[in-house]
């Protein structure tokens, strides 16, 4: 089957929105990781209605969770690519895919951060 591009606006949209969705789909279905910072940003949404936060709390734990999944992502392409390039372990193939995790290391701290910011006060 032969790929063919959709030049029209609007079905070409609908099309890129589908191919996005079930990116997303088998991002959130087939990895691990995802699944569980999926999970936990379920459980934030859920306690963002409980403590009732501000809108701009939601703001900022909205921003951070699509942070999160986003970067996790992208680690998850830059993985499967190298993988697929360079099946079998090569040094340099390793260190791209450090570098990789430690993006998903910066934003989930930065989430971790502002988790804190919002709920520590409605603990205390």
């Amino acid at each position: 089957m032969e790929f063919q591009k959709d030049n029209t606006f609007f079905t070409g949209r609908l099309k890129s929105m589908g191919f996005a969705l079930k990116g997303a789909i088998k991002l959130i279905t087939t990895e691990h990781s995802v699944m569980v910072q999926f999970s936990l940003a379920i459980a934030l949404v859920f306690a963002g209605f409980y403590f009732n936060i501000t809108a701009s709390e939601w703001m900022f734990q909205t921003l951070a969770i699509g942070l999160v999944l986003s970067i996790e992502g992208l680690n998850t392409a830059v993985e499967k690519i190298a993988d697929f390039i360079h099946p079998e372990y090569h040094e340099k193939i390793g260190f791209i895919k450090d570098i990789a995790a430690g993006a998903v290391f910066f934003a989930a701290m930065t989430a971790i951060a502002i988790g804190l910011l919002i709920y520590i006060p409605k603990f205390l």
